[in-house]
């Protein structure tokens, strides 16, 4: 096969072509691989190539995705018998011994595995930067950063290595290297994707496994092929009325689109990001939806202080399993992760409790201006990619870190107000993202603008719980008023 051709065709469209026998699996695969070969080197997103295995792997070729090349990404998504590090030293032995609900379910679809994709230690950032795999480019511009944590899934959708990849979102992970790479990224709702058999809810019902793609069709295919309840889940959503796949085709009506561009942190927000949502405000005009300026009211800082609250518990928690089973010691974790987990280990479990329980209001909040709009629009990031290194921790900071772990002085952090003021530095650059998480609900960003340099810029809509179909709806017609998948032709012959 043909790069040219491999590189042209959609998840859906090579499984069609091999089904009925129009080009051969094995070339697919082929083809994947030599993408793979060709681009690593420049934009580092595999960092567990399996490329041998999946040469021999076997399909159901009668799935929906039969014999199309797939990317995992290194956290969670664990495969039996293959390493999931987390993007962490700490746990760069990790080694599931049985196969996640999302990894089986993907195999019962037809995908064929090629490997895992980089990510952040433990997905704590939005750029995909670690000691242990170093830095992932953007395919669009290398110096710049394909967000995170999924960027390594995202680089490689883009520069064609596969046409989907795995991804999940706590904070933010799936939309935001969906809008860096010009990708379509959605969010599922709080318990449509299992997060069995190893957790319950991931990050307490915050993180939710997916894809992103480069067409809308490929997303809703694939949540058809993931979505449902395992043995043992917490509990079961409502399931569609037919197959997303199907539903996606249906026109979606006359919505009514409430649209905002002003951070929930009162942080600055690029105006090629406020660009591209009143662009796309026009577009949904013209299409016949009813759009006027309206924003969820809820206090932003309080979003922001419930969502560290979240990130600081979940680091503790996570490097302490590193410790307890692969042996780790301090030096295997980043400087960072480990602030971030004195921080966990210190925040007083009253707070933490009622940090959660506050998740309760912005539901609620967000309930009520779903009373009176179909769906929100605003940016997906409040800024463009950060330059490769840019956010890393200053000296200076970095001594501060290096000394408040000497001291132990997670308290006193606490108490100083510090917290606030990180959450505002790690939360600026993507205000937008964090209250989907929070309410469970679906969200998903479109590649709907790119800037006169060449750069996408994403959107994202947001719709009440168990909204997927509204949202894969909307997608699929602007994404025939708007079509983006021409702009992957320049990535073609890019490396």
């Amino acid at each position: 096969m043909k790069q040219s051709e491999y590189l042209r065709l959609d998840a859906t469209a090579l499984a069609d072509l091999i089904r009925r026998g129009e080009i051969r699996a094995r070339d697919v695969c082929e083809a994947a691989i030599d993408r793979a070969t060709r681009v690593n080197g420049t934009l580092n997103a595999i960092c567990h190539p399996q490329f041998s295995e999946a040469l021999e792997q076997k399909f159901t070729e009668s799935a929906p995705f039969s014999g199309v090349p797939f990317l995992f990404k290194d956290l969670a998504q664990e495969q039996a018998g293959h390493p999931c590090s987390y993007g962490s030293r700490g746990l760069k032995n990790n080694i599931a011994p049985v196969d996640s609900e999302f990894t089986r379910r993907a195999g019962q679809g037809g995908l064929v595995f090629l490997g895992r994709t980089t990510t952040p230690e433990f997905g704590l950032k939005a750029v995909t930067e670690s000691e242990l795999w170093g830095a992932s480019r953007n395919p669009w511009n290398l110096d710049l950063t394909p967000g995170g944590s999924s960027g390594g899934s995202g680089a490689a959708v883009a520069a064609g290595v596969v046409p989907m990849a795995g991804a999940n979102d706590g904070g933010g992970s799936i939309r935001i290297p969906a809008a860096y790479n010009g990708l379509f990224g959605l969010k599922p709702s709080r318990g449509r994707i299992s997060s069995g058999p190893f957790l319950g809810e991931t990050w307490t019902g915050a993180s939710v496994d997916h894809v992103v793609t480069r067409t809308v069709r490929d997303s809703a295919a694939m949540l058809d092929v993931l979505a449902g309840p395992a043995t043992g889940d917490p509990f079961v959503i409502a399931p569609p009325p037919a197959p997303y796949a199907e539903l996606m085709q249906k026109a979606p009506g006359r919505l009514r689109i409430g649209v905002f561009t002003e951070s929930p942190y009162d942080t600055e927000v690029a105006p090629e990001c406020i660009a591209a949502v009143e662009e796309t405000a026009r577009t949904l005009e013209r299409l016949g939806h009813m759009v006027e300026y309206a924003q969820p009211e809820f206090d932003g800082m309080a979003l922001a202080r419930c969502y560290l609250g979240l990130y600081f518990g979940e680091v503790s928690a996570l490097m302490e399993r590193a410790r307890e089973q692969f042996g780790a010691t301090d030096d295997d974790f980043e400087l960072d992760t480990r602030l971030i987990a004195m921080l966990g280990r210190t925040m007083p479990l009253p707070e933490y409790v009622r940090r959660r329980q506050q998740w309760n209001d912005f539901a609620r909040a967000l309930g009520t201006f779903f009373e009176s709009y179909d769906l929100y629009l605003c940016p997906t990031t409040g800024q463009l990619p950060a330059r490769i290194g840019e956010l890393d921790t200053p000296s200076h900071l970095k001594f501060a870190a290096k000394m408040m772990l000497a001291l132990k002085a997670g308290r006193l952090v606490h108490r100083s107000g510090q917290v606030d003021q990180m959450a505002m530095e790690s939360l600026a650059r993507t205000p937008f993202t964090q209250l989907a998480n929070l309410t469970g609900t679906p969200a998903m960003s479109v590649p709907l603008h790119w800037t006169l340099s060449g750069l996408p810029v994403g959107v994202q809509f947001g719709a009440p719980h168990g909204g997927e179909d509204v949202l894969f709806q909307l997608a699929a017609q602007l994404e025939e008023a708007a079509p983006w998948f021409s702009h992957y032709e320049r990535l073609e012959d890019a490396f």
